[in-house]
């Protein structure tokens, strides 16, 4: 089976997170324009690209990589969330929000890894 981007849950999931991310790091100090608040922002919008790129692979394995490269993107920028609250430039509060969204993506990527890696042969 070929996947389109656009019918997987998890990549639209992916991309209001992009959308959250950016609303957020407005919050950031603008001298953190090119450093955590870019950073956060590429790091996020790496996780829809790479489900992107992936579902136009040839084969499940192919597209497996690339899920796990997207869950790498997702510890990241939950990691760089943390250390702007270590930083005090968003809230506790404002974490917890979009913590949820996280781990909610991650799940779901985990479990399309999952399948991918136990399907690899596309029909």
């Amino acid at each position: 089976m070929k996947f389109k981007c656009e019918d997987l849950e998890v990549y639209n999931l992916s991309r209001e997170l992009i959308v959250s991310i950016y609303k957020l790091t407005k919050k950031f100090p603008s001298s953190e324009k090119y450093g955590l608040s870019s950073q956060v922002q590429r790091s996020a919008t790496s996780i829809a690209l790479n489900i992107a790129e992936g579902s136009g692979k040839e084969t499940n394995k192919d597209f497996a990589n690339f899920i796990r490269i997207a869950i790498g993107s997702l510890i990241e920028t939950d990691t760089s969330l943390k250390i702007a609250v270590d930083l005090k430039f968003i809230s506790t509060d404002d974490y917890t929000k979009v913590d949820k969204s996280i781990e909610k993506i991650y799940f779901k990527l985990i479990g399309l890894h999952k399948y991918l890696k136990t399907n690899h042969a596309r029909k």
